[in-house]
């Protein structure tokens, strides 16, 4: 089974996309989540290849904001309590009917997440609601399910799996396989394909499994909308340095994403005299430190926090970014970035990228042809990345046209969801 993106790829532009003859259900943890715009805009994207999809969320995102073509997706969404009397009639129709299939579920999910008090935890408490929502699947005719990230939601579709035979799949990203990889082995072995968005993921995956997981696995990026996120005018850049280099940062406000490194790199920029303007986007637990350290170094002129942004939003700041910073680290409790989608959106968008040198992030952003790649937590060399570009727009201007050739050929988002597609169905019930 084992494909890469590009065969996949090969074989959607050859074909039309065929939809599986059935709905196809998606699970996330939680839905709609301003961050995880890749989840969103997939599922769009799947609809629009014509792919009847119904969504499933473990849990509602309790939020005033949201991307508004989300909106008929939350309309529709099957949300649920987290417990409600009405679950029983499920659970008694899957004791009497599959009494070894729902204990046995629920014994293997238990025994494989033993030892991790965190995924041990979600099985206990989300099996209430996964077992109302396989006898939901059942009725609503759903022949696929696909499960974003390999924890919680994964461990659901297994469950469901079992209980209904329904095949699933699921796409592993980042943390969600970084951080803790309990039952990960037994959510490979039972889907009918696996997905992962690097050949680094791939190689954590068989690291923690085997070999035999490489035949289980596609790698398929996550991908953005090249048509949204179009090249911007040429005619914004500070070519006689007219005006500061505009930097711009967007992602939530947490360790793994290293903005303090980006703010020490602006600290030393500013010693070195080099006119600039910062733009972090986004919030998130580290909105005081940050804050607090931007005031420190005397930067509160120069750098300003935008707070949460809808898509529009983000194009509109690309369209007039110089370059955007990803400044991505390992964080204390074990996360880290799989390839932010950020960075995907800024190259085509033709904005020159400066990222780390981590997971899967090498695979997108090649180092001086399709951007900038410095060591993690090194905020001396981003910030020597940031003033090479600012007195280089040749070499600016080059890796943003190498960034959008790269988006285009292997991260488009129309492409990326066809491919996907394809792999529906295919599984055995």
């Amino acid at each position: 089974m084992r494909a890469t993106l590009s065969t996949v790829q090969h074989a959607s532009a050859s074909t039309s996309v065929q939809p599986p003859p059935g709905k196809v259900a998606y699970m996330m943890s939680r839905f709609p989540k301003l961050t995880e715009t890749f989840v969103l805009y997939e599922i769009l994207a799947v609809q629009g290849h014509g792919v009847q999809v119904e969504l499933y969320p473990l849990q509602r995102e309790r939020t005033s904001e949201m991307h508004p073509e989300a909106a008929p997706l939350v309309e529709a969404a099957h949300f649920l309590p987290m417990l409600a009397p009405g679950f029983l009639r499920a659970h008694l129709y899957y004791l009497r009917r599959k009494p070894r299939a729902y204990f046995r579920a629920l014994w293997d999910a238990l025994r494989a997440t033993w030892g991790s008090l965190r995924y041990f935890a979600g099985i206990l408490v989300f099996f209430p609601k996964t077992v109302q929502f396989a006898r939901m699947m059942e009725r609503d005719g759903i022949v696929h399910i696909h499960a974003h990230f390999a924890s919680h939601p994964a461990a659901a579709a297994f469950i469901i799996h079992r209980l209904t035979g329904i095949p699933y799949s699921f796409t592993a990203h980042g943390s969600d396989l970084h951080r803790d990889q309990h039952m990960l082995c037994e959510k490979v072995a039972e889907s009918a394909f696996a997905v992962t968005i690097s050949e680094y993921n791939v190689r954590v995956m068989v690291a923690a499994c085997g070999e035999w997981v490489r035949e289980r696995v596609i790698v398929l990026r996550s991908g953005v909308d090249t048509q949204v996120f179009a090249p911007r005018r040429r005619d914004v850049s500070n070519g006689h340095h007219v005006r500061p280099l505009m930097i711009l940062n967007i992602g939530t406000l947490h360790e793994v994403k290293g903005q303090t490194y980006l703010i020490e790199a602006c600290r030393q920029l500013h010693e070195r005299g080099v006119p600039f303007e910062c733009h972090l986007v986004g919030d998130g637990p580290d909105r005081g430190k940050l804050g607090a350290q931007v005031q420190a170094a005397g930067l509160a002129d120069r750098v300003t926090f935008h707070g949460r942004q809808a898509r529009q939003a983000i194009v509109d700041l690309l369209q007039r970014a110089d370059v955007l910073v990803a400044p991505s680290v390992p964080s204390s409790d074990n996360r880290r970035e799989g390839i932010p989608v950020v960075l995907m959106e800024a190259m085509a968008s033709g904005v020159a990228v400066v990222a780390s040198d981590l997971s899967g992030i090498p695979e997108l952003v090649i180092d001086g042809v399709s951007g900038l790649l410095t060591p993690p937590g090194d905020a001396g060399a981003i910030a020597d990345a940031l003033a090479r570009l600012y007195a280089d727009v040749d070499l600016r201007q080059r890796l943003a046209d190498g960034g959008r050739e790269k988006v285009l050929r292997e991260f488009d988002l129309t492409t990326n969801a066809a491919a996907l597609i394809e792999w529906f169905g295919k599984g055995k019930a």
